[in-house]
């Protein structure tokens, strides 16, 4: 191509940019540690950037790179996706898993459902606040996620690793903050308001206290920063610890028999919310066992929440010990 056929196509090319019809995809990310590789975050905001945040939302001065424009982006994706996972699967555990006759039970809130949302919502943002200091600091590249699996030392048998590392590590924590937050001296500032839905429901899953909700989820925001993970697996992940979450609250108390020794089900963490000092775990029952805590689910020995109901169907007192539920659900709110 001579001269002029290339001073031609360089006006082509930039009257196209500058009428928005054509827009290059940004290739390097500036970031203070490039040699670092992108975070998860990173590859979320890349989408935001390209498909919505450059062409409709920031000026061309705010570079994609800039701190500011990623902590407003990671503040509002951060938001956006917390909301969705928990609204659009709690929504769908509510509707398909959770069993409404629990709902009957004497300990179910007058209006808990409305409740468990609105507290869950109004948490979020709080919570979001730290958690995106730390998809930041992933940002600018201070994390130990990596981009390739042959980035890793071990190759794909190291993915698996990091995967169950994940799983045992953060239950390995949670069990220690959760039990740190029942301490007499925390209790009433942080994790009571949790303790409110004695019979949760999905949408109990993210109603904390947002100093509760941070301090259990920063195993999972941790855990890169000291040890490899695959950035697409850690988003995955991030997804399937929401799916947990939500389900350990479903009321769906089916466990295989040769799991309910190893796995903190519905069921195990039903007995947690009833009886307060028992299942502090996440996904396992190790923690437990180990520190004296665990409890066999009483649902599995005929004690359950449903059995209960059914109790009080055969003698009819149902209606009347709803009434006298209620009454002491208002004393409750009162004094809260």
């Amino acid at each position: 191509m001579n001269g002029s056929n290339k001073a031609a196509a360089l006006v082509e090319s930039h009257s196209l940019l500058e009428v928005g019809r054509l827009r290059p995809l940004p290739l390097i990310r500036e970031t203070s540690n490039t040699a670092a590789g992108e975070s998860a975050m990173d590859l979320v905001l890349k989408v935001a950037d390209y498909h919505v945040l450059t062409p409709y939302v920031y000026p061309e001065s705010w570079p994609e790179g800039g701190a500011l424009r990623q902590i407003i982006s990671l503040l509002v994706v951060t938001n956006l996706g917390a909301a969705v996972l928990y609204l659009g699967l709690g929504a769908l555990s509510y509707y398909f898993i959770f069993d409404h006759n629990l709902m009957k039970h004497p300990h179910f809130l007058e209006n808990q459902v409305g409740r468990e949302i609105k507290y869950a919502m109004s948490s979020l943002p709080w919570i979001s606040i730290p958690t995106v200091a730390l998809f930041f600091a992933e940002v600018r590249g201070y994390s130990k996620l990596y981009d390739n699996v042959s980035d890793s030392p071990l190759g794909w048998s190291g993915l698996l690793l990091s995967m169950i590392s994940f799983l045992f590590f953060t239950d390995m924590c949670i069990y220690w903050i959760h039990r740190f937050l029942h301490h007499k001296l925390i209790y009433k500032m942080f994790h009571k308001p949790h303790h409110i839905w004695k019979v949760p429901t999905p949408f109990a899953s993210h109603a904390f206290h947002p100093v509760d909700g941070f301090l259990q989820g920063l195993p999972y925001h941790i855990y890169p920063f000291l040890f490899p993970l695959h950035k697409v697996l850690y988003l995955a992940l991030y997804v399937f610890v929401n799916i947990w979450t939500i389900s350990i609250h479903d009321g769906d108390y089916r466990v295989p028999n040769g799991l309910i020794s190893v796995i903190n089900g519905s069921a195990h963490h039903t007995d947690h919310h009833l009886f307060f000092d028992y299942n502090y775990g996440q996904y396992f029952t190790l923690w437990d066992r180990l520190g004296g805590s665990y409890r066999h689910p009483s649902v599995l020995m005929g004690k359950g929440p449903m059995d209960l109901i059914r109790k009080l169907q055969v003698e009819g007192k149902l209606e009347k010990e709803q009434v006298k539920g209620h009454d002491q659900r208002r004393a409750t709110c009162k004094e809260e």
